[in-house]
């Protein structure tokens, strides 16, 4: 029982640092929007969310070598899903094509970027509000009111 708690708050938890690293990529992509040749970068959530939940359908990665797992002499020197203790999950960027061409190479569409500001930040805020009534649940719970 206490496994499923702490299984659904850091499955939470892990969707609110790529929602934060996510907001972090499209704030820098818009920061970006009048410079030279900047190529847009973003990546694509629910790939990353469940690599980083080590619920992944296949063994290969993305260039068709095998993923080589961690080799410890204890449990605990290993954190989630088999990646270091402190370690975080890094979602593998992909670059944003053009969608009109322009003479500066520059790839951020102001209007592509604004959408998906917007959408990433109501979707944290939604993670947010699941993490808060998780804990409001439990803490419910705890104290048996």
């Amino acid at each position: 029982m206490l496994n499923q708690l702490t299984d659904s708050l850091n499955f939470q938890a892990t969707a609110l640092t790529l929602r934060s690293e996510r907001q972090r990529l499209i704030a820098s992509n818009i920061a970006n929007a009048d410079t030279p040749g900047y190529t847009a970068r973003d990546f694509n959530f629910s790939d990353a969310l469940s690599q980083a939940t080590g619920k992944s359908s296949s063994a290969q990665s993305p260039l068709g070598a095998t993923r080589l797992q961690m080799a410890a002499s204890r449990s605990g020197h290993l954190g989630l899903n088999g990646q270091p203790a402190g370690g975080s999950a890094s979602p593998e960027l992909n670059y944003a094509s053009a969608a009109q061409t322009n003479l500066d190479n520059n790839t951020v569409d102001m209007d592509r970027e604004r959408a998906s500001f917007a959408d990433n930040t109501v979707r944290y805020e939604a993670t947010l509000r699941f993490i808060n009534s998780q804990v409001r649940t439990l803490n419910t719970a705890i104290t048996g009111q």
